[in-house]
């Protein structure tokens, strides 16, 4: 992976241990509902960013990128829900959707 690729991978990881530990104070009825999927959401992103990167045709490094950019908006609609539902502060929230917008500046 080059420098660019393995900054853009570094940032989605972090997202995802934010997502993780945020999602710590969801209530427990939301265990299968949007905690499971915030969850699964940002491992998708530095999941497909991770699966782009080692593609060996640019058609593929593309289709994955273009896969983990979606699914940064798909994260950030379901932070928004969090918010909006008072699951997660603004200072959470806000945090989080910081990191979502780097990494979507990353992949743009």
């Amino acid at each position: 992976m080059n420098f660019k690729k393995m900054k853009i991978w570094e940032a989605s990881f972090e997202l995802v241990e934010m997502i993780y530990k945020t999602s710590l104070k969801l209530p427990k009825e939301e265990m299968y509902g949007i905690s499971d999927q915030i969850k699964k959401t940002s491992v998708s992103i530095s999941s497909n960013i991770a699966k782009g990167c080692s593609s060996l045709s640019d058609k593929d490094k593309t289709k994955f990128i273009e896969m983990a950019l979606g699914s940064t908006f798909l994260l950030e609609t379901q932070i928004l829900i969090c918010k909006r539902l008072e699951y997660f502060n603004n200072e959470e929230s806000e945090s989080l959707i910081n990191e979502i917008s780097l990494v979507q500046k990353l992949l743009s």
